[in-house]
């Protein structure tokens, strides 16, 4: 195991809820009347990125006008980020259990760490720069996002991305994600992958998977069951180094 890649929506933090407040928030700012339910925005995240959510959405209810809202579409999402970055800024909404402990323990190791997202940069930056310190980028080797590739999850760019910025194989890493699209994305870049679900992924199929479970754990909360292979009730390098070499046994 020679690296950690982390997605971040979902993975990092259970940042779904806060990103379907600042769509409705936009959308009432630029006075359309739409409102994004919970199932909806549910079913909406299976189209990766949020300009082409808006699109998606656009099109289900006036494809006619959605194939000249380009313009728009851009103004509704610069406004959704704005929104969202002061809705999570300052620490507003946490990380997910284990997330700082195992980046924290990487980092201790000399262990490189990359970042492979298909969200925005100021999304990244509003949610890491309190946890991890306004220097945080200096954790990782990489930090690939929304700008770095041009397709978005479940297209394997964004970790072929990291992948050539860390000068390592697939198989030499780990990739920690949330979603079917995400799994799918580290899946075609060779990369073993493990799944923590949220609330808006759980019904995914995750079958391709390392390791499915509800977070990484910590010591004041530790997971409700012992993970084979593990120590503890979370997850650690030791775990992940015994995970990936039984992973690299079966493959080989």
């Amino acid at each position: 195991m020679q690296a950690l890649i982390f997605d971040v929506d979902g993975t990092l933090a259970d940042t779904e809820s806060a990103h379907r407040a600042a769509f409705n928030a936009a959308f009432a700012e630029t006075g359309l009347d739409w409102h994004w339910s919970e199932a909806l925005y549910t079913r909406l995240l299976d189209v990766a990125g949020g300009k082409e959510r808006i699109a998606h959405y656009w099109r289900s209810l006036d494809p006619l006008h959605a194939a000249r809202s380009g313009e728009t579409i851009n103004r509704i999402h610069a406004i959704k980020t704005r929104i969202y970055e002061a809705q999570v800024s300052g620490g507003r909404l946490p990380l997910r259990p284990g997330v700082e402990r195992l980046i924290t323990e990487a980092a201790q190791a000399g262990l490189p760490m990359a970042i492979a997202t298909t969200t925005t940069p100021v999304n990244v930056d509003a949610l890491l720069r309190e946890p991890l310190g306004r220097n945080w980028r200096r954790l990782f080797a990489a930090v690939c996002d929304a700008g770095t590739t041009q397709r978005k999850k479940p297209a394997p760019d964004v970790y072929f991305a990291a992948l050539h910025a860390l000068g390592l194989p697939g198989y030499g890493c780990i990739a920690f994600e949330d979603s079917a699209n995400g799994l799918a994305a580290a899946s075609a870049a060779g990369i073993p992958a493990i799944v923590t679900p949220t609330a808006y992924t759980a019904l995914h199929s995750f079958s391709d998977a390392l390791l499915v479970l509800p977070h990484l754990g910590d010591p004041a909360h530790p997971l409700a069951q012992r993970i084979p292979g593990a120590d503890h009730r979370w997850v650690d390098l030791a775990a992940l180094t015994r995970w990936h070499e039984g992973t690299l046994f079966e493959a080989s």
